[in-house]
């Protein structure tokens, strides 16, 4: 079960070193009433109960980090502090990029996952959703396009796990590449064009601008988001199949929220392009 995704790819159990005994019925199979026979939670193997539980702590504590973010910026509408406000949510969205960033990096390569770094991320990140959120908000004039992003994320989770289970949907080695292949391409670009940007060789951001090219650029990522969200619930299904430790849920769930955050974002862009005209 050897994964190519960078946030599995260091975990020892999910690439075959960690021992795990996946032949193990009493793990996971199904009965014959097809009722799961999995481990409960807390008994030291990685469970479907298990994974949605570290996942809704990380995606809850990233939630709450966002709302006392947006609550703490103030209205960034009122003209007469709208300025001021602008700039603390800009510090704020700048803070929390760059730190989650950081965290996202140390979760990604680290072997041993670490709850306490996957809930640091998720504080920062949340830090960061909450000010950028708030910052499109202004742009857009109307606070309803975050409601809006929200829900647009939640039904792409929904009908992206939707459809890999009901389709039975199949993660091959070769699509495992090309993700892997792709996602570096999409870093490496999106690196050359913030720096470009930065440096004032492009104008109006470059690819990511506000503007057609940026609306077809976000649209392509949000295609290649759903498809990384796949990669996910393969992961999971491989893991909990393998037998692998509980902690190991911890790295799914940090996977996931790494995924939906994306996805987030730039359906949040998509929306802010499509009111900005």
């Amino acid at each position: 079960m050897k994964s190519s995704n960078p946030v599995f790819a260091r975990s020892a159990e999910f690439n075959g070193r960690g021992g795990a005994i996946a032949n193990d019925p009493s793990q996971w199979q199904v009965d014959l009433n097809g009722s799961p026979t999995h481990t409960q939670p807390g008994t030291g193997r990685m469970t479907i109960d298990s994974v949605v539980e570290k996942t809704a702590i990380t995606l809850g504590l990233l939630t709450v980090a966002a709302a006392v973010t947006w609550f703490a910026i103030g209205d960034v509408i009122d003209p007469t502090t709208g300025d001021a406000v602008m700039g603390k949510a800009a510090t704020f969205a700048m803070v929390g990029a760059l730190v989650g960033f950081v965290l996202a990096m140390v979760n990604s390569f680290k072997k041993v996952v670490s709850p306490a770094l996957v809930l640091a991320y998720a504080v920062f990140e949340g830090v960061f959703i909450g000010a950028f959120s708030k910052v499109i908000a202004a742009y857009v004039g109307e606070t309803s396009i975050v409601f809006q992003a929200v829900l647009g994320t939640v039904v792409a989770f929904g009908g992206t796990l939707a459809a890999y289970k009901f389709f039975n949907i199949q993660v091959t080695d070769k699509f495992r590449k090309i993700m892997m292949i792709s996602g570096f391409a999409i870093v490496g670009v999106l690196l050359i064009n913030l720096v470009l940007s930065l440096t004032g060789v492009f104008e109006s951001g470059g690819l990511r601008g506000f503007n057609t090219l940026g609306l077809l650029v976000s649209c392509a990522l949000v295609v290649y988001a759903t498809f990384c969200l796949i990669l996910d619930f393969d992961y999971a299904e491989k893991g909990i199949e393998a037998g692998l430790p509980e902690r190991e849920s911890w790295r799914v769930a940090f996977g996931l929220t790494v995924t939906l955050v994306w996805i987030y974002i730039e359906i949040l862009r998509i929306l802010a392009i499509l009111r900005g005209d």
